[in-house]
């Protein structure tokens, strides 16, 4: 009897446990360092995209190619 008790207890929190709201991630200490780093990325990614447009410009320039 004592094994019953204890199994429908420990059933019943298991349930509620289980069915509950999941905890959203909690923030922490680097969450503000890795926006930055994600920031100076995307910034170097534009800058990269750039110099390449440039670079292809100045080699249509000089191939002599009229038509852009």
């Amino acid at each position: 009897m004592n094994f019953s008790k204890f199994s429908t207890i420990a059933l019943s929190v298991l349930f509620i446990v289980g069915c509950s709201d999941p905890q959203p991630p909690q923030k922490t200490f680097a969450d503000p360092l890795l926006k930055q780093k994600q920031r100076a990325e995307d910034v170097q990614r534009t800058i990269d995209e750039s110099a390449q447009r440039n670079r292809d410009a100045v080699d249509k320039q000089e191939r002599g190619d009229s038509s852009q």
